[in-house]
């Protein structure tokens, strides 16, 4: 699969192959009651391919969203947030392409138009439409392309589409990403489905690059909200991959309530017991779709799980461990297959958190490299190199200060990513 993204109107194209990270299994993706997809083209940016995704929910499906902490903000954050307070959804657009952030008054209108559109086509009010952008920042969205596209979605919207789902989601990614999980809730199955997109400028801030979540559980916007705000911490929130938080960042979770005609209880409160199992499911795709997003780095060969352990709390674990993950010079040595401990350690010390050098152990792949503030008397360099060749490579930090441990997910950098980030735009 290529993913070719143009430089305004020149001809020139930039093809990037599939990861060698991808996921080889890829699940089959059930329908859910109360949930129809379609894609189309419709010229937002790309040429020769899907870029915009309407999602229709039955009526009585609840909403939850956590959304980028940016302070550049772009419009369709500002509209979804704005209606969150309603607790209700009846359909969500989203557009690849063009991100609509950075865009004045023109990007507010466009939402706006975005939304009326989708409204006449799905039968609603403007306002039970949520919707979602993604690709350059900066360029005025054209809503006026969306007329007639999303009528003809709207009628011929099928439950079974979730692959095309997430390819018309995806800009410089380069495969769909998607996740399911089936529970018992009460006497009925629960599904959960899931599908994201990010590649670059990932550093999430309380929410995701893009992601959207579905089930047919008959589960409050409250305790939806709740489940989703605590799931997204050590999954989303715990990625990065390249310590840049975007303007789009979107996370919306919908519960269509269906399942509860076959016995699903209605659920009002995340402290609900009959929630546990489903909970449970709910941040295994939450997390399954954020390890997806770090396999997708932008030029990314190497999988990289940052693990800090012994430190004086988790948030001063979590700190370190986004350290040593955003730094530029550990994961260049990453992508050279170097087994620099010294940039671990480097990335240790400016992390403003407690840290005593002669306390401070580090492995690659689980073979210990330094400790007590110096190279392991063990080393050998012939069995860390050999390890170093492993398409996933685990770094362990270990600080010798308390109970605090966090984990987080990266990948290495290579110059495929600066080649891909050099000519997005321009």
């Amino acid at each position: 699969m290529d993913c070719r993204i143009k430089s305004g109107n020149d001809e020139k194209a930039m093809s990037t192959a599939i990861s060698p990270l991808a996921p080889t299994d890829i699940p089959d993706m059930p329908a859910i009651a109360g949930v129809r997809l379609a894609t189309a083209a419709a010229g937002i940016r790309y040429k020769g391919r899907t870029d915009v995704l309407l999602a229709l929910l039955d009526k009585g499906t609840t909403v939850a969203g956590v959304f980028t902490r940016s302070k550049c903000p772009s419009a369709p954050v500002e509209w979804c947030r704005a209606l969150l307070n309603s607790r209700s959804a009846r359909a969500l657009v989203v557009n690849s392409g063009n991100a609509n952030a950075f865009t004045g008054k023109t990007g507010r209108q466009s939402t706006k138009l975005t939304a009326d559109i989708a409204a006449k086509a799905a039968g609603c009010k403007a306002t039970d439409i949520y919707l979602a952008s993604t690709g350059v920042i900066g360029e005025p969205l054209d809503a006026t392309k969306f007329n007639g596209v999303l009528e003809t979605l709207a009628r011929d919207a099928a439950p079974d589409r979730w692959m095309d789902a997430a390819r018309a989601i995806m800009t410089t990614d380069t495969f769909p990403k998607v996740a399911t999980a089936r529970v018992k809730l009460g006497r009925a199955t629960i599904t959960i489905n899931g599908i994201a997109k990010g590649a670059g400028m990932i550093a999430p801030d309380m929410a995701t690059m893009l992601s959207f979540v579905f089930t047919d559980a008959p589960i409050s916007a409250a305790a939806l909200q709740s489940l989703l705000k605590s799931g997204v911490e050590d999954t989303f929130n715990a990625v990065t991959i390249d310590s840049d938080t975007s303007t789009s960042d979107t996370l919306l979770a919908f519960a269509t309530g269906a399942a509860s005609a076959h016995g699903a209880p209605k659920i009002s409160r995340a402290s609900d017991p009959r929630l546990k199992a489903f909970a449970k499911a709910f941040h295994g795709v939450l997390a399954d779709l954020a390890e997806q997003v770090a396999r997708d780095g932008e030029g990314a060969r190497k999988l990289v799980e940052v693990i800090v352990e012994g430190a004086t709390s988790k948030q001063s674990a979590r700190r370190i461990a986004k350290s040593i993950a955003n730094s530029p010079l550990v994961k260049t040595a990453i992508a050279g297959e170097d087994a620099n401990w010294g940039r671990v350690v480097m990335a240790v010390g400016k992390a403003g958190e407690p840290a005593d050098r002669d306390k401070l152990s580090i492995a690659f792949n689980g073979i210990r490299v330094a400790t007590r503030g110096a190279r392991d008397a063990s080393y050998d360099e012939a069995e860390v190199s050999a390890a170093m060749k492993s398409p996933t490579i685990q770094i362990k930090v270990a600080l010798g200060l308390g109970k605090g441990r966090d984990r987080v997910l990266t990948c290495d950098l290579t110059k495929e990513y600066v080649a891909i980030n050099g000519d997005y735009r321009s």
